[in-house]
């Protein structure tokens, strides 16, 4: 809870009028208990008439008190209580966007959005509630007391005998359904991240017939949120019953001493009414101890999850004194690069030289380390060893978005976010031109296909491009790369799902841009009219050359040569 007092100083001014509020209302509660007695006394008792119309205005009076003062501390409370949660969030995901990649290869997507959400939720339930009647509680219970010792301190005495064995029981309750919301809010996260695969996947799911799996798999996490719900009940259920009943013998002693007292005329009946009011003052807060708590355990076990994610420290960031190439050209250079992930060596001892303008293919097996050698120009990862230049300065000597803004990169993955097809493409770029548009566009042939829809560019495609094929998605995806106008063109087997004639017309559009490019592929169509191709295995380079040189080695390329293209050697020759 202490991380989030700073968020509380930035509005205290917020508080000033709300706290003013409270403090006023609690007063004009003080007061119901003097002038109930007064009624009792010198009215209903002593007779004294007269006294009751200005004992009636003065009832009105504290309740009109009351509820205005009310009502600017419950609405400034929640409106402080917003802008704190709006502020942790949007730190939260700021401090997101600046974690590498190898952060979110390790968390799931349920879990980073239950943080955002139902976490931040908690502590703004807490802070716009929770700690404004806690505060108010306190005063209540500060204040009542005094004037309970002020009244009879004999029954007062008896009153707060059971008063610290209360708050033992709520202290013991706090810590037991703290642990208890923790492990709730973990289980809460896995339960999220079943179902947002499931639904992502649903296509996929149904395709496979494994509806049922699912569903059990659901099920499954469902059932264990279900049994740790059960178990905060349990914790609940089980202190939470004894502070109400002490609470209630409280009273109970309170009425039983007080009566013999008024019978005996050691004081009136007035008074043991207005004691019996600071009593409920006194006791409520008890009672409340426990809904109060359970409030603030869920917003500190929240607290300790979102900010545990933000004080995950960036591994990749902007060097202090960065070093700016005096001209973007696309020079880029690997020096004896090696890379590690978890301690295993995905790339060893990497050396290449990639010109302005020129086309560096790289080929492979599944897990031979393609992608991840196209990940370090960009610094999604850092080299372990060696070293990457860009225009002859070491990519880690250069602000990271000035890197990234001269890159342009088509995932493997091709994701589209659920807007139109315009703002997907122009995604990357702040101001763009009529003119860079349709080129763009034209290049990476997304006309061929957008003019038939109706809506055309603004066609909203759904969740990750569904509706779209994959062919379609990968030109949408190739035109947000080439409006981008980088310097570097990384292509993660951005042509699979393209036809033969598609994926050459586009080949051609980019030879006529001026960009180092660093193609990934499987099909020789893609890489054959290369600078050079990188044949890699095992994270290192078996062979390299251009696509004559390395048919002429008849090597591994070779290989994949004959694979792919077999079948024309079996065509007859003649016209059989």
């Amino acid at each position: 809870m202490k991380r989030i007092f700073p968020y509380i100083r930035r509005y205290q001014l917020y508080y000033i009028i709300p706290v003013c509020s409270m403090l006023l209302a609690v007063g004009l509660d003080m007061l119901n208990p003097i002038v109930t007695q007064k009624i009792i006394d010198d009215v209903i008792t002593a007779g004294r008439y007269e006294l009751f119309r200005n004992l009636l205005l003065a009832f009105l009076g504290i309740t009109l008190g009351r509820a205005l003062f009310g009502y600017l501390r419950d609405y400034l409370f929640d409106v402080a209580g917003s802008r704190i949660a709006v502020d942790i969030r949007n730190d939260l995901f700021t401090h997101i966007q600046t974690l590498p990649f190898d952060y979110f290869d390790g968390v799931n997507t349920g879990e980073i959005m239950s943080r955002t959400t139902e976490d931040i939720n908690n502590i703004w339930n807490a802070l716009g509630f929770a700690v404004r009647v806690f505060t108010e509680q306190v005063l209540y219970l500060l204040i009542a007391t005094v004037l309970l010792f002020t009244t009879d301190w004999k029954l007062a005495i008896i009153t707060v005998l059971l008063m610290p064995l209360m708050l033992r029981l709520a202290l013991v309750l706090e810590q037991k359904i703290s642990a208890a919301f923790g492990r709730l809010s973990d289980q809460n996260a896995e339960l999220n991240t079943t179902a947002q695969e499931n639904l992502a996947g649903v296509r996929l799911v149904k395709s496979f017939g494994r509806e049922k799996y699912e569903l059990q798999k659901f099920l499954q996490e469902n059932e264990s949120y279900c049994r740790l719900s059960v178990e905060a009940a349990r914790v609940w259920g089980t202190y939470h019953p004894v502070i109400e009943f002490l609470s209630n013998l409280v009273l109970v002693l309170v009425i039983s001493v007080g009566g013999i007292f008024v019978i005996g005329s050691r004081m009136t009946l007035g008074e043991l009414v207005k004691f019996n009011g600071y009593v409920m003052m006194l006791v409520w807060p008890l009672r409340m101890m426990g809904f109060l708590t359970n409030m603030i355990a869920r917003c500190n076990a929240s607290a300790k999850k979102v900010f545990a994610i933000m004080d995950v420290k960036p591994t990749i960031v902007s060097p202090p004194v960065a070093k700016v190439p005096a001209e973007f050209r696309g020079h880029v250079v690997f020096e004896n690069v090696s890379f590690k992930y978890h301690d295993k060596y995905v790339l060893k001892n990497i050396s290449l030289d990639a010109p302005p303008g020129s086309t560096v293919a790289i080929m492979g097996a599944t897990g031979a380390g393609k992608s991840s050698l196209i990940n370090l120009i960009g610094r999604f990862y850092d080299c372990s060893e060696g070293r990457i230049l860009v225009d002859g300065i070491d990519v880690r000597e250069i602000d990271l978005k000035l890197l990234r803004d001269n890159i342009a990169v088509v995932m493997q993955d091709t994701f589209l976010f659920s807007d139109t097809i315009y703002e997907n493409i122009t995604f990357a770029v702040d101001n763009v031109t009529d003119q860079a548009f349709r080129e763009a566009v034209a290049d990476a042939q997304v006309e061929e296909f957008v003019h038939e829809l109706e809506d055309g560019y603004q066609t909203v495609v759904g969740e990750r491009g569904v509706g779209l094929s994959g062919g379609q998605k990968q030109r949408i995806s190739l035109a947000r790369a080439m409006l981008k106008r980088s310097k570097v063109l990384i292509l993660d087997d951005a042509t699979s799902a393209l036809d033969m004639e598609t994926e050459y017309a586009i080949q051609k559009a980019l030879e006529k841009r001026r960009l180092t490019k660093f193609i990934i592929a499987h099909r020789i169509s893609a890489v054959k009219n290369a600078t050079e191709i990188l044949i890699m295995e095992n994270g290192e380079i078996v062979e390299r050359g251009t696509h004559s040189e390395l048919l002429a080695r008849r090597g591994k390329y070779y290989t994949i040569y004959r694979e792919q293209f077999k079948d024309l050697d079996d065509l007859p020759v003649g016209g059989n």
